[in-house]
């Protein structure tokens, strides 16, 4: 295996990592406004990962970092193509963090609606986008022998990837309800619960149409085993879940989230953007890559600071891992509900 192959191997572990881990969270955020019924419970869905979120965005910074750095093409053509939809998605990113950190600086009920409003919304584009984003990586998209994206917006936004976007919208929502259920206490966890179920049935739905349609148009031998994997584990995390096992109900989505992402890098392999217009143009490991003196460096600087970054985040997860509930909102009483506000 070449340098290239390992650093598009690096790649797929950041972007599923980043996923395994901003897709709870981003599912956090969704459920603010149908799971929780007043402010002490958005409070409490927020608290579960308000030390960590930061956190968990490290990983798109670096797997961007390191797009970057080992594949300038693919970079430069993805970038620059998919410019409006990561464009809103860098917004809500930040009006997301602006939000998380602001909401509580001031006690008044418009102020902290707003905020929440925020979150809801930052946290559904984003969930939405990055499946429509993925979904034209793997399809392909309209690039010329001079490596650049010649379509338009609209290309973007065909049924395949509209697809993918509900696909990843769905198993963020499920992902965050079944740790929501995980990280709570007392009569939200319960109906966290329920609400996995149902973004749980929808996923099932939607995902095998997803993957199924994947694996048919740029699928193999390899993608097809993350596939089955991941399809027997969604449906174990749904048992899970029923049974009240909520721990293994998170190992087991977060499992759905590792095995659909990486079936979608299996089945891109070795191409990195497909061309639509000629095959023989699509970005691949090989010539999108950047030299071997600056594949060799980095894979240095990668051994030495990932563990690290490793040991530094699962300590995090480790200190905060206890369950919260409303109980524990310092001056919590019975709020009214915010239309009466």
């Amino acid at each position: 295996m070449q340098l290239h192959d390992v650093w598009f191997v690096l790649i797929a572990v950041l972007w599923i990592g980043y996923f395994f881990l901003e897709g709870f969270d981003f599912g956090i955020g969704v459920l603010t406004k149908p799971l929780a019924r007043d402010t002490a419970e958005r409070r409490v869905l927020i608290n579960t990962i308000g030390p960590v979120w930061d956190g968990n965005e490290v990983w798109l910074l670096t797997a961007g970092g390191a797009t970057f750095a080992a594949f300038p093409d693919w970079y430069a053509t993805l970038f620059s193509g998919f410019y409006i939809p990561l464009l809103v998605i860098l917004v809500c990113l930040i009006v997301r963090g602006v939000a998380f950190e602001y909401r509580a600086k001031r006690d008044g009920a418009r102020w902290q609606r707003n905020w929440e409003e925020a979150i809801f919304w930052t946290s559904l584009l984003p969930a939405f986008l990055w499946g429509v984003a993925f979904a034209n990586i793997v399809r392909g998209v309209d690039i010329d022998a001079q490596k650049n994206y010649v379509g338009t917006l609209w290309d973007l936004l065909n049924p395949y990837a509209l697809l993918g976007g509900l696909v990843t919208l769905a198993l963020f929502t499920f992902h965050g309800a079944v740790f929501a259920a995980l990280k709570t206490v007392g009569e939200i966890r319960v109906r966290a619960r329920k609400a996995a179920l149902q973004a749980g049935l929808a996923t099932a739905v939607l995902a095998l149409g997803f993957l199924t349609w994947t694996q048919v148009h740029s699928g193999n031998a390899r993608s097809l085993v993350a596939m089955v994997i991941a399809v027997l584990a969604l449906l174990g995390a749904l048992a899970a879940n029923q049974r009240g096992r909520e721990g293994w109900a998170f190992v087991l989505s977060g499992a759905t989230v590792v095995a659909s992402v990486a079936m979608l890098f299996l089945a891109l392999f070795p191409n990195v953007m497909p061309s639509t217009l000629n095959d023989g143009w699509s970005l691949t490991v090989s010539n999108a890559a950047s030299s071997p003196y600056t594949l060799k460096l980095m894979t240095v600087v990668a051994a030495v600071f990932t563990p690290l970054v490793l040991l530094y985040q699962g300590w995090t997860y480790w200190v905060f891992r206890k369950r919260i509930g409303v109980q524990h909102i310092p001056g919590h009483h019975p709020a009214a509900p915010l239309d009466q506000v």
